[in-house]
């Protein structure tokens, strides 16, 4: 297990990320036109996985709309917003945001968060995603992990995006 914080109080996720070097899990989530997307869905891509609780929350929404700037100067990159929200709740906010150079993704089964061991175990935020940035190679190998400590904070941005150059 992990431990974060949300607001200054520890809390637990049912594991670690996935470690650096190896095979990304794979993954099922929902796209906001309720497509099905796979991670074999960008093989011969890098990727970069910006995931977090609740795109209804201010740093969840501040991290799509930061990597949304970003995502169209990327070569060879695709940037997917993953939470738990449904995926009507990620189609609201990206109409309403302009938000249209990442692929926003809903990971309603919860299988997501279990294969990359980052759901969070107990708390307010039991069952959630705990915030952190999974950036992944061409080859579908992990290259970079960030569990972000202190759940109300930013990830790193620039180290994530520094991972693809």
């Amino acid at each position: 297990m992990a431990t974060i914080t949300l607001k200054g109080n520890p809390i637990q996720t049912i594991g670690e990320l996935p470690a650096v070097g190896t095979k990304a899990p794979d993954f099922s989530l929902r796209t906001t036109s309720l497509d099905t997307t796979t991670l074999a869905d960008y093989a011969g891509s890098k990727l970069i996985l910006n995931i977090f609780p609740s795109v209804d929350t201010g740093t969840c929404a501040a991290s799509v709309r930061n990597f949304n700037k970003q995502a169209s100067e990327l070569n060879n990159t695709k940037i997917i917003c993953v939470s738990r929200d449904l995926p009507f709740a990620h189609q609201r906010f990206c109409g309403a945001e302009g938000i249209d150079n990442v692929i926003s993704a809903s990971d309603i089964s919860g299988d997501f968060v279990k294969a990359y061991q980052l759901q969070v175990a107990e708390g307010p935020l039991e069952g959630l995603a705990s915030r952190s940035v999974v950036v992944l190679d061409e080859n579908g190998t992990v290259i970079y992990t960030e569990q972000v400590a202190e759940t109300v904070d930013e990830p790193n941005y620039e180290a994530a995006l520094n991972a693809v150059s």
